[in-house]
């Protein structure tokens, strides 16, 4: 927590500068316009899904995200629902447990298969859920299934026990191979990607877009965290999504970096609604 007060500290003194001396992002929206933090916000502010797209090394992500919490809390208090990609769906028992007193820090760090940069970039947002009693989702599949696809196929999910099942998107689970995002992965890795790959990739995203729907109802506004691959270009979790949800009320963050922050590269123009831009130069947390 030290580390991470002592980042912020850092950054809201380097915000505060001229776009002519060294500010450590800026907004754009997807057509290149730059745009102010509370512009950004009032436009989120009618979302139902907000999927922010992070750089899992970047200060800035994590800053922004906590700063966005607290914000988006103070204004829709008890309808607002967090979740995040770096937590397994099988872990919700006991990140409930936690929330409730019911196990200590200690436990749940243990028992919890926590990334290992949770304690500088995640826990912030964490705890303030806890103390304000937000309710956090872990929407991600576990990872030995995705693995399992991975090495195996879809079809390896049937033969799992029907408990395990509850933890995964319902199947059978439609993958699109001609999205984007999907294409390159399939051509990546020198063209070793394949099928199975993106179909691993398709997994996780079908699972966080399911539980993101499983926990919302007609009042809440769900900030989703997860890496920018798995919501940029409006694809990924964006897509599952959009089979229950408009697309209107589905807003997207992304995080980029540019050595030359002043303007957006025609490059990482759409994809998504907001545009974080941070210098390449920026520290990274891990």
């Amino acid at each position: 927590m030290k580390h991470f007060l002592l980042v912020l500290g850092v950054l809201s003194t380097l915000i505060g500068w001229n776009q002519s001396d060294k500010p450590a992002y800026l907004i754009f929206d997807g057509d290149g316009k730059e745009v102010k933090y509370s512009k950004m916000m009032k436009d989120l502010n009618s979302a139902k899904v907000i999927l922010f797209g992070e750089f899992h090394d970047n200060p800035i992500s994590h800053w922004l995200q906590f700063e966005m919490t607290v914000d988006l809390f103070n204004s829709k208090r008890s309808n607002l629902v967090l979740g995040a990609e770096m937590f397994e769906a099988d872990n919700q028992l006991i990140i409930d447990e936690y929330f409730k007193d019911q196990i200590s820090d200690k436990s749940f760090q243990a028992e919890c298969r926590l990334w290992p940069n949770y304690n500088t970039d995640y826990k912030p947002i964490f705890e303030f859920a806890k103390d304000q009693k937000i309710p956090f989702i872990a929407t991600n599949v576990p990872r030995r299934y995705a693995s399992m696809v991975y090495k195996k196929g879809m079809e390896s999910l049937y033969s799992i026990d029907s408990s395990a099942r509850e933890y995964v998107a319902p199947l059978p689970i439609e993958v699109d191979t001609t999205l984007s995002q999907y294409q390159s992965l399939m051509h990546s890795m020198g063209g070793h990607g394949g099928v199975n790959f993106v179909t691993a990739q398709a997994i996780k995203d079908a699972t966080m877009a399911h539980f993101i729907l499983k926990n919302m109802d007609e009042k809440s506004v769900f900030l989703h965290f997860n890496g920018a691959y798995h919501s940029d270009y409006k694809q990924g979790i964006t897509h599952y999504l959009k089979k229950s949800i408009t697309a209107s009320n589905i807003k997207t963050i992304t995080t980029v970096t540019q050595d030359d922050i002043s303007e957006l590269s025609e490059e990482n123009r759409k994809k998504a609604d907001f545009i974080i831009v941070v210098p390449t130069s920026m520290t990274r947390t891990h």
